[in-house]
């Protein structure tokens, strides 16, 4: 079987409350869940044994969220303070050699992974893959609004072709029907930014509304990808 030639990241799929800040962790299982994108590993791990590089974490995001820069330290940053949902998450602020631990044992790991496979001259695109609330949380960009299916984002144009993101959302909307949209409510976030400076790169959102089950939208994800790829040559 000849794989797709894609990078996948998915750096929000974990649940894992590292051990050496899990005693001043305020956050449940529930929390921990709501913050992450929930259903990612098991939509996106069927792409897994089709793409040619695969990059994700056991890391919960509500402690160290992969696609911000290291040294974002705000409300929702690299290590954050409030999850998504703005519940507090530490009780008492980590001391910043606490933070350095976290980011060199688990956020430099992933994105020197990430770094090194991005400079592949077998790769065509890497996708950044997400899973979204269905209406938007008070942190982000639309609070309380409804989502559609499927969201695609290349930071308006500039981290691939638009004529490579217009011909993926074709792609997608032949399998999640109208309900797909381009850079809204995301354009894309810090790893699509910052890796599309080696090669193109786009985001996948998908609404965690039950709509599908999470094999059916991992099934219909990879169906897409492989439409797009038989097209390449025209629009290359």
């Amino acid at each position: 079987m000849t794989r797709l030639p894609f990078l996948i990241s998915v750096p929000h799929s974990g649940l894992t409350i590292p051990e050496e800040v899990r005693s001043l962790c305020r956050l449940n299982r529930d929390d921990i869940q709501n913050d992450s994108d929930g259903g990612a590993g098991d939509i996106y791990s069927i792409l897994e044994s089709h793409v040619q590089c695969f990059v994700n974490t056991d890391i919960a995001r509500a402690v160290v969220d992969l696609n911000r820069p290291d040294d974002d330290f705000s409300k929702d940053g690299v290590i954050k303070t409030h999850t998504c949902w703005d519940v507090p998450i530490w009780s008492s602020p980590l001391p910043k050699i606490l933070c350095d631990t976290l980011l060199e044992k688990y956020y430099y790991p992933y994105h020197q992974k990430l770094a090194s496979l991005a400079g592949n001259p077998s790769l065509v695109l890497g996708i950044d893959c997400h899973t979204m609330a269905a209406t938007g949380p008070p942190i982000g960009p639309d609070p309380g609004e409804e989502r559609p299916f499927i969201n695609l984002g290349n930071l308006g144009h500039s981290s691939c072709p638009e004529i490579w993101a217009m011909s993926m959302v074709e792609c997608f909307q032949k399998y999640f029907g109208d309900n797909v949209t381009l850079n809204h409510p995301f354009k894309g976030g810090w790893i699509t930014r910052h890796y599309s400076r080696l090669m193109p790169w786009i985001q996948i959102e998908i609404s965690r509304a039950p709509f599908l089950t999470d094999s059916e939208k991992g099934l219909k994800i990879l169906s897409a990808l492989r439409m797009w790829t038989e097209k390449m040559p025209i629009i290359r």
